[in-house]
């Protein structure tokens, strides 16, 4: 059989049957079961996936490398950001992972330089984990618990994704950004145009674009839905490894000759123009020098996320930047992706130059791109190099956020308009005369080591008292009359639902806490409601659930009685959570069902365990008079984790022997 990319790496992760079956059936199988060399947390997520790992009473992960990262919320405004950072460093210590400490950069920037490998598998509990697949890894995003899952050593089960080839050719005109190609992508597919699938690059075009703006690509495919996006490995990414001191962890990694997808499109790179996504969707796709944004009055800008904050999207944006003043109406904030290239921008006096132009240089870090820091005025206009939109996503409200490359955000900051770069430089093909380094800086001193075992089991884990221990659900029962707490509108993010800023991510573990901000930015009266009912369920339309995989979006709504979800459309990585935590997703069978349905109806069912089985379930609206159908998609799997109450009390009932 000749394999693409992502099908030779998911198969060098079967077990020797599942390769049988595999090869018999020429790729085309249902479902995989792989297994996973390495994982990765962030502080947001990393405390409810370590809690859960700690209930499996392990003394150590079983992955070939586990890394804790501290990168989103950095700033300290109290005590429970920094008992949280001590917990993650502690638990680190204790179970042999690695610790990225607070200031060392975000997690897929540090993971790609300092631990990624072609033809391994990575699992994040992030959903922009596919970061790395720039380098030819199998890098997906999860929620914690199924990360706590893959920490055990227990494999990780998906549905087979379809491959899309997408081939590249052409080169990038000067001004024009691996973030506008992957904008360009967003234009063709949509938010959900890539559920169910993987994005795999190709063609001439990959040459001329180096690792940080594949990984740019890369990033950006979570914001279509994709499973996870992968690139092959050349002599590219060789010179990559070779400039950050790892060459022996360089394999090339390409699809065979004649190698088959179930799509293919291309793409000629050189047509592509700067583009803008426009609030409040990331598919919401303009041509950034249209016309109507000249008079569009920009409040702030910021230059950084794991999208793009590489020493190449720096040094570029510092380049427009030279000599010139940023406007006094705008607050231009530029945070570098790790401390490593942000020591490299400083030696060579880039950060100097940005400073001097107007720039406030904000701490390594996630930071504005979560709302933690740089938030836009009230009704402020703000223009981003990161990967969402999502209303509220900057941490104001009712701030416009738009979506632009580092040179475009460059720009605006000098005119306080949405510019592009050629309209304030001449010789704009120069920008391409601006490569990554031949040479990083490499200084892995704020990556703490794991602990032999000996000295591991000395360590004593240090919890405040922000910490609660993971709520579990029970079975859903068979029989049930429910009321609708909420009826939503269509692509309701997981920001929507549990809001994404500084004061919020503070809480990480805290579900009581948590659960009373539940879907609080847009609608305010769904917490009560929830409380009275005691049981309920969430009626919801199209792409429920899109954006980051915290699982904090399915645990709040499950503490608070949701059982289930009935929806037109899920998104992967969502629906993955709420499954794990015991709440059922569903799908409209005839989508129109969605319109006869009011908030507040009394839903009955008396047949889920049948339904689970057959994947179909009746469903009478008593309020309404008349019954409707919904979907059960779920693996054999699945239905054992929903019948269980969730992933965590599976795992210990049906695995606990096997450890």
């Amino acid at each position: 059989m000749k394999m693409n990319l992502t099908q030779k790496i998911i198969y060098n992760h079967l077990n020797d049957g599942q390769k049988k079956i595999f090869l018999e059936k020429n790729g085309k199988v249902q479902e995989i079961d792989i297994k996973i060399d390495q994982t990765l947390t962030h502080d947001i997520t990393a405390v409810m996936a370590y809690n859960a790992f700690e209930a499996l009473e392990l003394d150590r992960v079983k992955t070939e490398k586990s890394i804790s990262y501290i990168d989103h919320n950095v700033l300290c405004t109290d005590h429970r950001t920094s008992d949280d950072h001590l917990f993650l460093k502690t638990i680190a210590q204790k179970y042999g992972l690695y610790y990225s400490t607070p200031g060392n950069g975000i997690c897929h920037s540090v993971h790609i330089a300092r631990f990624a490998i072609p033809g391994k598998t990575l699992l994040g509990a992030d959903s922009h984990t596919a970061s790395s697949g720039a380098v030819g890894m199998f890098a997906f995003g999860g929620g914690g618990v199924e990360v706590a899952r893959a920490m055990a050593g227990l494999r990780i089960k998906l549905n087979m994704p379809k491959i899309v080839k997408i081939n590249l050719i052409g080169k990038l005109n000067g001004g024009v950004n691996a973030k506008d190609i992957a904008l360009e992508l967003l234009k063709k597919y949509s938010v959900k145009g890539g559920v169910g699938k993987v994005f795999e690059y190709t063609g001439e075009g990959l040459k001329y674009l180096e690792i940080p703006q594949r990984m740019t690509i890369s990033n950006m495919g979570a914001e279509m839905g994709a499973t996870t996006s992968i690139f092959p490995t050349d002599e590219i990414t060789k010179e990559f490894f070779k400039a950050q001191n790892r060459l022996g962890n360089f394999a090339k990694f390409v699809a065979d000759e004649g190698a088959t997808y179930d799509d293919e499109i291309t793409i000629d790179i050189s047509k592509i123009i700067p583009l803008v996504a426009c609030p409040s969707q990331p598919d919401n796709i303009a041509d950034a020098n249209d016309k109507k944004f000249k008079d569009l009055k920009v409040s702030s800008v910021f230059i950084g996320s794991c999208t793009n904050a590489s020493y190449g999207d720096i040094k570029k944006a510092a380049e427009i930047l030279k000599g010139k003043k940023v406007s006094e109406d705008v607050e231009l904030t530029i945070g570098v992706s790790t401390r490593a290239i942000f020591l490299q921008l400083l030696e060579e006096g880039t950060i100097s130059e940005l400073v001097k132009s107007g720039a406030r240089i904000t701490e390594i870090a996630c930071g504005a791109c979560d709302g933690i820091g740089g938030a836009p005025v009230s009704k402020g206009i703000t223009v981003r190099t990161s990967n969402r939109n999502f209303k509220g996503r900057s941490g104001t409200v009712d701030a416009e956020i738009y979506l632009v490359s580092p040179e475009v955000a460059a720009a605006t900051a000098i005119t306080g308009r949405l510019t592009v770069p050629s309209d304030i430089m001449t010789d704009i093909e120069k920008l391409n005369n601006i490569l990554e380094p031949v040479e990083y800086i490499v200084d892995d001193s704020e990556i703490i080591k794991p602990l032999d075992l000996e000295e591991a089991k000395k360590i004593q884990i240090i919890r405040g008292d922000n910490i609660k221990p993971l709520p579990l659900n029970t079975k859903i029962p068979n029989e049930l009359t429910i009321k609708v707490s909420l009826k939503t509108k269509d692509n309701i993010s997981t920001d929507d639902i549990t809001p994404n800023d500084a004061n919020f991510s503070a809480m990480r573990s805290n579900i009581p806490e948590i659960s009373k901000y539940a879907f609080s930015r847009i609608y305010p009266d769904f917490v009560a409601r929830a409380k009275e009912y005691g049981k309920s369920v969430i009626i919801g339309g199209e792409n429920y659930g899109q954006g980051s995989s915290r699982e904090h979006a399915a645990i709040a709504p499950m503490y608070l009685g949701v059982k289930a979800v009935i929806v037109k459309s899920i998104a992967r990585i969502h629906k993955k959570n709420l499954i794990n935590h015991g709440v059922v997703p569903m799908i409209f069978k005839n989508p129109e069902d969605y319109d006869k349905i009011s908030l507040s109806d009394e839903l009955y069912w008396d047949n889920m365990d049948e339904a689970l089985e057959k994947g179909i379930i009746s469903i009478k609206d008593n309020t309404k008079n008349f019954t409707f159908e919904a979907l059960i998609e779920l693996s054999e799997e699945e239905k054992e984790i929903i019948m269980a109450g969730g992933l965590l009390p599976f795992i210990k009932k049906t695995f606990k022997t096997n450890y």
